[in-house]
């Protein structure tokens, strides 16, 4: 919503403007924007004009990288071209004098000169297309000199347009025609006859008297080649022409060009070049209309420059009568392609063909400024200020007597009743009109500002027509295009004061049903653009218009602007009405509260919409005029909205608004909202359900008594809803959701409810309990949570009994649904109904925190529900318990014995489904338990030792010491348990999945830093407490952050082998990012051993080893770690780790072969089998005993069943004889490499195996027989399992491995 360019003022004007007002000053207020300008842009202009200065020096761009970085700092003041303009005449100046002295100095005829100007026309157009051509081009040279140079210039690179064709933009081609077309333009507008200047006419002898000259003929034949151009060299060359062709001496070359527009607008192809020459003709016959604006010559004196002039604009004389003649054909020609198929199916040629049209409106009236048109605020400020500063200080009602003078439409102007318009100009009107239904947003704003151009020269009577046929554009019948399209000509009319207020009575109701245009369209709606322009529509009334016309009219539309500022569903809606506000509260001033509510809506305030909805407009509600259009607009517009999300926020923003009158709520809206819950519209029963509940708990907080009658027809709504069967077929889910936060509301406001309507709203959250649909459950959860304390409370025993063990024995269920469900809801049960049954809930939720035997029973959402409940169920009956002492501790130790291990339990469910890693959603639940936990156990540890030695008496120091160092046997919080949790969570912390290891660094950060409960006995603190510190902003879910720090854990006893276990599936993973990241850490952890000294007994390789062994032993036969494990283990050995640990090294490597022989054995992974021959192979290359063990083991699966393992077992044991040649004799290891180099490993596994037999004979190897009697087993299993069809096996096995 910009201003247009004709209200902006010419700099020089507002020079004149500064010295009218403060002469003196004039310098310092010149210097001071200079300064401001320079703020932005000086720290570059020192390099930009380092470059520019090579260039200048040089004469010519030596290095193409300093054109790039111009380059690259001019685009980035795209949107902030005017911070350039300060600089412009330093660059274009010298640069432009390097294009004209070296043009001069090397010739047009050279190639040389193309090579020169084109890196300089690069610089050059990266400034047009920044600040434009306009503030570009009058700092080109204009010498009439020039003129064939220029010429000369632009055939030069015409022509090396058909080398280089298809690299025009990246050698700088395209740059050079721009530059050098907009040069022409300057140059065509010379104050003599342009055959004088053509030197070429001395030479032709065949020329006739009125013929163009030569030179023209040449700019004609480019500019014509151009047009057919998709380039921007189209539009400069349209530019070009309509000042070349306007010039009085022009005349035949008018003609023949628009002969030549006549026949390729009248001769219409498919062609897509066809198409192209019909866009640049279309263009170029606008800009040649619009020079009817035209331009002057005049010449001045220039020092130092021969042949000088100078531009300046005004009218050309017979340019108009020339461009009558030719209207006709022209409007022929434009409305016949308007209505043909081409059009149609582009927009952007029906945007030149409305510009054209209005164009040729403008040439068919009298160029005339009516004395109806209404004067108001965006007049020419230095001509306001030069001539009408007397009077406006010495008359402040200057202006307003003015606009009264003005704002009669019949003062003055009798005259212009009688104005005959040409027939022509009704037809360019109707097709304004039509063009302002377009299907295209810039057809629609062309159309609109033709409009307003064609309008300003008519009387006020024809005008009043036009304004009357914008207004037919607002019926129901039309498209959301034609609300557009007549919101935008109504905006221009009012900006350029062709709008009076007089009309206002039939514009503003049309305008404010416009801000709130929305209509449905399927899934979705129609309307935000409408809005936008309605709003554009205030915005430009606020700038036109003064007060004493505006005051009623801005009490009609600052409720419905501020209603779409706050209640608009897009961001750019919201924005640009608080904009239009904002307008007119500076423009016209003493509005009543403008200030403070332009504050509180400002654009940042708006982004959100739900800060909009829930902040902004109670706010403004406050004030007097704002709740009544708030709540209308919430009741009929919002909370019947398509859009879910936006019904829920309704019903918020409609609860937000109750406190400023709640009497109006609860009579009106409430009792307007309950029949609109049975509605047959979902949207409409789906959002009034929710705004009920949402009203009945604000009236609550807000203190307000419902009547008896209101609380009858409230709590009627959900059995009523139950009867229509309204939760059937499509909706019946979000209904559901609303119907169970109707009910916690209503539980919440304690509304009067019969007894059997408790038992039917019970039946109605068991049985959304029950749903698949986690969000229905949820809501169902939070309903039980306030309905039972409400009224289930004061229940009887029998009833409390059969209530809870109902819930518990769902816990079974074979509906996964429905233990999701219950035990949700168990954990939301109040104290009463678990503190004398929690030996019967707790045991039941453990088991239910289990994953199922039955694999088709298993379901990760049950289990995760189940520890939720667990852990709620826990803190529910520890906070106040009810019982004795004994049971009380029986309690405590039961929550440290058994809930602790189930959430321990929990910790290792790594279940996985089609859906992924299932079990992070357990784990992620189990993790949060372990802490509220602890603090359960550590709170109670703290009231049971300060209780006990109340209870004593006891004041011995001894005791209390004694006491804390046996911790065993005074507290329920010890460090073996301290130690399992933190360890537990570490694991986690360093796995694969971002948002576990981010949860538990979390987790752990609570439980070292929580102020309420210190977490005692945690082993090695203060090393927790440097590796995690206190922090908000840790990024612990980017891996290169996380794992540089857990691994520092390793050299800590009690948390390695947490460690390790979890990480050692980030190293041995499939994701290359993490995989890089975790053995990047760990590496960079071992080798810092080298570098500090060696005060502990055991080495980091070797501890590090120790656990490896741990891990291999702890996960054996589990896939999930030992697959991993064997990569860290590989890719370690690669790294050359754990091969120089002494003694250590063949106790490893004993350990691992003897876990590879269980992993390995009867084993159809090929990526295990693939890691364990790597890992044999490295062993064996040792210089140890055990590398004949290792080699042992390769020979082995040189007879494995599958070819793939048979050839990577002989490329390992290949390998390991070049390296180790102590394994055998020299003249054995030249018989093994040759057997092996000359056998097919992938052939017959007979042959195979009597090769591997050959190999052992001639290694010699005695425990050859052994070996192959332990794998025997191994074999026997593999041929039984492939009896059947060994090759069927055999094939499917390799196609999943992807082989």
């Amino acid at each position: 919503m910009a201003a247009s360019e004709g209200e902006q003022a010419p700099p020089k004007l507002e020079e004149s403007a500064v010295v009218a007002l403060n002469e003196d000053d004039d310098d310092d207020e010149h210097d001071s924007k200079e300064r401001v300008l320079q703020r932005y842009f000086l720290h570059e202009w020192k390099l930009v004009k380092s470059l520019l200065d090579d260039i200048v020096s040089s004469g010519r761009v030596s290095d193409l990288s300093s054109v790039h970085k111009i380059r690259t700092i001019v685009d980035k003041y795209q949107e902030q071209g005017q911070l350039l303009e300060p600089y412009l005449e330093s660059i274009v100046s010298p640069l432009m004098l390097i294009v004209r002295s070296r043009t001069i100095e090397l010739g047009t005829d050279s190639n040389e000169v193309i090579e020169v100007i084109k890196p300089i026309c690069i610089i050059i157009y990266s400034l047009v297309t920044v600040c434009g051509y306009k503030a570009v081009t009058k700092f080109f040279p204009h010498q009439v000199s020039d003129f064939e140079l220029a010429v000369a210039l632009l055939e030069k690179c015409h022509v090396a347009n058909s080398v280089t064709s298809l690299r025009q933009e990246s050698t700088g081609e395209m740059e050079a025609k721009c530059v050098m077309l907009l040069w022409l333009s300057i140059l065509v507008l010379i104050p003599f006859d342009i055959s004088s200047v053509d030197s070429s006419i001395v030479y032709a002898n065949n020329i006739e008297a009125d013929e163009p000259p030569p030179l023209v003929l040449r700019i004609l034949e480019f500019s014509k080649d151009y047009l057919s151009n998709a380039g921007p060299m189209c539009t400069m060359a349209g530019l070009l022409l309509s000042r070349l062709l306007t010039r009085p001496d022009m005349l035949k070359a008018f003609i023949s060009f628009t002969s030549w527009t006549h026949e390729v607008l009248s001769s219409v192809t498919d062609d897509v070049m066809d198409h192209f020459r019909l866009l640049g003709a279309v263009d170029a016959l606008a800009a040649i209309f619009k020079a009817e604006e035209g331009v002057m010559f005049y010449v001045q004196e220039n020092k130092g420059e021969p042949e000088p002039f100078q531009v300046g604009y005004g009218v050309m004389a017979g340019s108009r009568k020339l461009l009558l003649d030719v209207v006709s054909v022209s409007w022929k020609d434009t409305s016949a392609l308007m209505r043909s198929s081409t059009a149609a199916r582009s927009p952007l040629l029906r945007k030149y063909l409305i510009k054209l049209s209005q164009r040729i409106g403008l040439i068919c009236l009298p160029h005339r400024s009516p004395s109806w048109r209404y004067v108001g605020r965006h007049g020419m400020l230095g001509k306001k200020i030069s001539e009408n500063l007397p009077q406006r200080i010495d008359n402040p009602g200057y202006h307003v007597a003015n606009v009264n003078a003005n704002s009669d439409p019949n003062a003055g102007c009798p005259q212009e009743e009688d104005m005959e318009v040409p027939e022509i100009v009704e037809e360019i009107i109707e097709l304004l009109l039509s063009g302002l239904r377009d299907t295209d947003t810039v057809v629609r704003w062309s159309a609109a500002k033709g409009i307003g151009r064609v309008t300003s020269r008519l009387t006020y009577t024809l005008s009043d027509e036009v304004l009357s046929s914008i207004l037919e554009l607002f019926s129901l019948g039309e498209g959301d295009g034609s609300w557009h399209g007549g919101c935008m000509a109504l905006a221009e009319l009012a900006r350029r004061g062709l709008l009076l207020p007089i009309s206002f009575a039939k514009v503003v109701p049309v305008v404010v049903k416009a801000l709130h245009y929305d209509i449905r369209r399927g899934p979705h709606s129609v309307g935000s653009h409408v809005r936008d322009a309605a709003a554009y529509v205030c915005w430009a009334f606020g700038r036109a218009y003064y007060h004493r016309d505006m005051e009623s009219v801005l009490e009609q539309l600052a409720p419905h602007l501020l209603t779409v500022a706050c209640y608009d569903r897009e961001v750019n809606c919201r924005r640009a009405a608080a904009a239009a506000f904002q307008e007119n509260v500076g423009r016209q001033g003493n509005y009543p509260h403008g200030i403070d509510i332009v504050n509180t809506a400002d654009y940042f305030a708006l982004s959100s919409r739900s800060n909009s909805y829930l902040y902004v407009a109670v706010c403004i509600a406050q004030y007097d005029g704002y709740l009544g259009p708030f709540v209308d607009e919430l009741l009929n517009n919002k909370i019947c909205h398509w859009d879910k999300g936006l019904r829920e926020l309704a019903a918020n923003a409609l609860a937000a608004l109750v406190k400023y009158d709640p009497e109006y709520f609860a009579n009106f809206v409430l009792e307007k909202l309950i029949p609109c819950t049975l509605s047959s519209d979902l949207c409409m029963r789906h959002g009034a359900t929710l705004a009920a509940g949402e009203l009945v708990f604000a009236l609550y907080k807000c203190d307000y008594a419902i009547s008896t009658d209101k609380q009858k027809y409230v709590a009627g709504i959900v059995p009523a809803i139950e009867k229509a069967r309204l939760y059937r077929g499509k909706g019946g889910e979000i209904m559901r959701s609303a119907v169970s936060r109707l009910i916690e509301c209503i539980s919440t406001a304690h509304v009067h409810l019969p007894e059997k309507l408790k038992r039917s709203l019970l039946d109605t959250i068991n049985e959304n309990l029950r749903h698949p649909n986690s969000h229905i459950q949820n809501a169902a959860v939070e309903a039980l949570k306030h309905f039972v304390p409400a009224y289930l409370l004061n229940a009887e025993d029998k009833i409390v009994n059969d209530f809870v063990s109902k819930y518990l024995e769902q816990l079974r269920d074979s509906n996964v649904a429905a233990r999701r469900g219950s035990a949700l809801a168990i954990g939301v049960l109040p104290l009463k109904f678990l503190a004398t049954r929690w030996n019967v809930v707790l045991p039941k939720l453990c088991s239910a925190c289990a994953i199922e035997d039955n694999p088709e029973e298993r379901d990760a959402e049950a289990r995760v529900s189940a520890v939720k409940g667990l852990i709620s169920v826990c803190e529910t009956i520890t906070s106040s318990v009810e019982c004795s002492e004994v049971e009380d501790i029986s309690l405590f130790y039961f929550i440290k014995s058994e809930v602790m291990q189930c959430l321990f339990r929990a910790l290792d469910d790594y279940s996985v489904d089609n859906r992924g890693d299932v079990g992070s959603w357990v784990r992620e639940a189990a993790m949060d338990g372990l802490q509220r936990c602890a603090f359960i156990l550590r709170k109670k540890d703290s009231i049971g030792n300060s209780s006990g030695l109340n209870k004593a008496e006891f004041a011995s120091e001894q005791f209390e010491s004694d006491m804390i160092k046996d911790d065993k046997m005074y507290t329920l919080f010890d460090e073996k348990l301290a130690s399992s949790i933190v360890g537990g969570i570490i694991k986690q912390a360093v796995e694969k999945m971002d948002k576990i290891r981010e949860m538990a660094a979390k987790v752990l950060q609570r439980i070292l830093y929580d102020k309420a409960f210190y977490v005692p006995f945690i082993p090695y603190r203060e090393k927790l407490e440097e590796i995690i510190p206190d922090k908000v902003d840790s990024e612990w879910g980017v891996p290169t952050f996380s794992y540089p720090r857990f691994v520092k854990l390793l050299q800590l006893s009690c948390y390695s082998k947490y460690v390790l276990s979890g990480l050692v599936i980030s190293v041995g993973g499939l994701q290359d990012s993490l995989r890089k990241a975790s053995l990047t850490a760990l590496l960079e952890y071992l080798q810092a051993s080298d570098t500090q000294k060696q005060t502990e007994k055991i080495s980091r390789e070797v501890m590090l080893s120790t656990d490896i062994l741990w891990v291999l032993q702890q996960y054996k036969r589990c896939d999930r770690v030992i697959l991993p494990a064997l990569k860290t283990i590989e890719i370690l050995f690669s790294k050359k780790v754990f091969l120089d640990m002494e003694a250590q090294t063949p106790l490893f490597c004993a350990g691992v072969l003897d876990s590879l022989t269980i992993e390995l054995k009867a084993s159809k992974d090929f990526s295990k089998l693939y890691a364990g021959i790597s890992i044999l192979g490295y062993i064996a290359s040792l210089p140890d005993s055990i590398n004949v063990q290792a080699l042992s083991h390769l020979f082995t699966f040189l007879g494995h069943r599958y070819p793939k393992i048979r050839k990577a077992s002989a490329e390992q044991v290949y390998l390991v004889l070049l390296q180790n040649g102590s394994l055998m004799a020299e003249d054995k290891v030249e018989k093994a490499l040759e057997i092996i180099s000359e056998t097919c490993w992938e052939g017959d596994a007979e042959e195979a195996k009597r090769r591997r037999s050959h190999l052992y004979e001639v290694a010699g190897l005695e425990t050859a027989q052994f070996l192959k009697s332990s794998y025997q087993v191994s074999r026997e299993d593999g041929k039984r399992s492939s009896s059947g069809d060994e090759n069927a096996t055999y094939s499917s096995l390799v196609g999943s491995a992807g082989f």
